[in-house]
């Protein structure tokens, strides 16, 4: 797993941002008229938001399930989870190209097992997206040895899943594992019996959002 300084703006968008502001520099100074200019100052803003992973506030205790990325609550239902085979009860966290998309660990626990599956680059706000769509999973267990599935799903323009944890790695809640680039989702599978903290719809941010409480 890598260590680093929290980036405020997250490593994996450097060269983007870079290669924007430079693009946007030399238009600006190239002898164009300044207005030419106008459209390569919004994109290199763009990334510039894009890539922004503000440090976060833990709250809550052990117990608590936090929001692993910032964004919509586009499910919440009794599902198989096709990872652990068995039954569980799915958080889906749809996220936008306006959001932060820094991925982080739910719970204090360590990774059991990881899985990467390719697939397709469908709309992820679709629930199918959670079964067809290129993803990468993580086997988590809690202190107290409660399991949980943390999927990151690729979109319809995410074309890039990043995940910088590996199985016998531990996790604190809050803690940055992973990044996805440009519009995604993040689907969870808690255990049965969990007491759910938020409905369908509702807008969550990651690490400061709790989602559940863990039986």
């Amino acid at each position: 797993m890598q260590h680093y300084p929290h980036p405020i703006i997250a490593r994996e968008g450097w060269p983007f941002l870079g290669a924007a502001i430079a693009l946007a520099l030399l238009v600006t100074f190239g002898g164009a008229p300044l207005v030419w200019s106008v459209p390569f100052w919004l994109v290199a803003l763009f990334v510039l938001q894009f890539f922004r992973d503000p440090p976060r506030v833990v709250p809550g205790d052990a117990k608590s399930v936090l929001s692993p990325a910032d964004g919509r609550i586009v499910a919440i239902e009794p599902v198989t989870d096709p990872w652990l085979e068995r039954e569980a009860l799915k958080i889906s966290v749809f996220m936008n190209v306006f959001n932060v998309h820094s991925n982080r660990s739910p719970i204090d626990g360590e990774v059991v097992s990881r899985w990467y599956h390719p697939g397709k680059f469908l709309n992820a706000d679709l629930d199918k997206a959670s079964t067809e769509n290129e993803r990468n999973s993580l086997h988590l267990r809690s202190l107290d040895g409660q399991d949980i599935t943390c999927v990151q799903v690729a979109g319809l323009i995410a074309r890039r899943i990043l995940c910088y944890v590996a199985p016998g790695d531990k996790l604190v809640r809050g803690q940055r594992y992973g990044f996805i680039r440009f519009g995604s989702r993040v689907d969870l599978y808690l255990p049965k019996g969990v007491q759910v903290k938020v409905v369908v719809g509702e807008k969550v941010r990651a690490t400061t959002t709790i989602l559940a409480l863990l039986p």
